[in-house]
């Protein structure tokens, strides 16, 4: 009898090729299996050898086999590169800090192809350092200067290179902030620093709590660290301790020992992404303080803004959160939750002044500074419950005001009407991202408490 036509299945040009693709990449996916499940970074190469894609990976052997999926052979974003794919090597790193610097040298000097067709023809991120300053800053830019500054780059991962300044500030505590810091006008003996200083996490040359020479000492090591020279540099911080212990110098050898520990245990600091502080978008910072100053007839431009909300389910889990921002952005180290104790059933206005209570009777007994605004999440009733708790501790208010959602009016002390401003103004917008802000931290933590709830039911 003859075969029906439904009987064999004809095989087109395209069938084959695709086969003998995939039969292409299979020794590099098998090479892939024995890859460690490390830190470290990963070449993939062509037919002819070339390095066409260099990725840095937290995980070597779970990202690079990633690419051998059949979705990465789908997703419009990977599939050229997918298809040209027939080796794959990998160099380990200590941590996934160190991966993503070496990442960088590498796309920096072998220029892969499709690390840049991949970027969909956005502009690399760049970590910069000033070098014409007498603090020099470390920023973040996808648009580095031309002159003045020392460039490491580029990223390929925008998220990355955030989360990495954070830790490595941790570490060497550079300033990032915009501040002209002359080291030789005393008047900036009188400045007050930000919070990072507060929290260790910056030497505040604001107030010229450093000198010029050590500044630059910590700037160098930074470098040393960017540039590879990380063994070289833990050799001589041990050498420089040792000489300040040897001196007497106690506390100077304490902070080398603390930068020391950190440096050899940033394979401890988690997913990079997860340390990248929130952006305030559509919101230009330094206009909106500058507006806030205006509006609220300050003396000088709002460097702390501190913003509270409260979270409730009917009655239920009554918490509180308070978020920080310096400088016009999100300070996340700054955050904190409050669970209600003193207040039974619904009550906002009880909720409001336990929270204002603890919160600032923490930063007197403390000797902390208070916050240049501190913003509440309401209307008249809520500022007045505010107040009441400042009275009741005796503090001299700073500017405290308390910000309504549905007209997105403003209630100050002393006024019987609300301040309105106009809904594209800066300072508004700046208000409303603190007080939007405040209600996510607050709902995110009273969901947790709900799911430990359940979870233990």
């Amino acid at each position: 009898m003859d075969a029906s036509p439904h009987d064999s299945t004809e095989t087109t040009p395209a069938d084959t090729g695709a086969a003998a693709a995939a039969s292409d990449r299979s020794l590099a996916a098998e090479k892939v299996r024995s890859f460690p499940a490390t830190p470290g970074v990963y070449l993939m190469k062509d037919a002819a050898g070339r390095v066409i894609y260099v990725g840095k990976a937290k995980n070597l052997r779970a990202r690079a086999g990633s690419y051998f999926l059949k979705a990465a052979e789908q997703d419009r974003r990977t599939a050229d590169l997918v298809r040209e794919i027939r080796d794959i090597d990998f160099l380990e790193a200590e941590s996934e800090v160190d991966a993503l610097l070496l990442e960088s040298r590498l796309v920096k000097d072998v220029q892969p192809r499709f690390n840049s067709d991949l970027k969909d023809d956005k502009t690399f991120p760049y970590l910069q350092i000033t070098t014409h300053e007498d603090f020099p800053r470390v920023e973040f830019t996808r648009t580095p200067r031309q002159k003045g500054v020392k460039l490491y780059g580029p990223f390929t991962s925008a998220g990355s290179l955030r989360g990495a300044i954070v830790v490595l500030q941790r570490i060497f505590k550079f300033r990032t902030c915009t501040l002209d810091i002359d080291a030789d006008d005393e008047q900036w003996r009188w400045f007050r620093p930000c919070l990072l200083a507060s929290i260790g996490q910056c030497t505040a040359p604001c107030n010229l709590r450093i000198t010029k020479d050590d500044y630059r000492k910590d700037i160098n090591r930074l470098k040393t660290f960017l540039e590879g020279g990380k063994k070289r540099l833990l050799e001589e911080m041990r050498q420089d301790m040792l000489t300040a212990s040897t001196a007497l110098e106690f506390e100077k050898a304490a902070r080398l020992r603390d930068e020391i520990r950190l440096l050899e245990t940033l394979d401890q600091r988690g997913d990079l992404e997860e340390n990248v502080q929130p952006e305030v978008f559509l919101v230009d910072p330094k206009k909106g303080l500058a507006g806030l100053e205006k509006v609220l007839g300050l003396k000088q431009p709002p460097r702390v803004i501190e913003g509270v909300d409260i979270a409730h389910l009917a009655g239920d889990e009554t918490v509180a959160s308070l978020v920080q921002f310096i400088d016009g952005l999100p300070f996340k180290p700054g955050y904190k939750r409050y669970r209600i104790k003193t207040v039974d059933g619904i009550d906002d206005f009880k909720s409001i002044h336990e929270v204002v209570s603890r919160r600032f009777a923490r930063l007197v007994r403390e000797g902390e500074p208070l916050p240049d605004i501190f913003l509440v999440d309401g209307g008249k009733g809520q500022l007045s419950a505010a107040l009441d708790a400042l009275d009741s501790l005796g503090i001299e208010p700073p500017c405290i005001i308390s910000l309504a959602k549905r007209e997105e009016e403003i209630f100050l002390p002393g006024r019987s009407e609300p301040l309105r401003l106009s809904r594209d103004s800066f300072s508004l917008r700046l208000l409303e991202y603190v007080r939007d802000e405040a209600h996510r931290f607050a709902q995110h933590y009273h969901h947790l408490l709900r799911g430990r709830r359940f979870t233990a039911e």
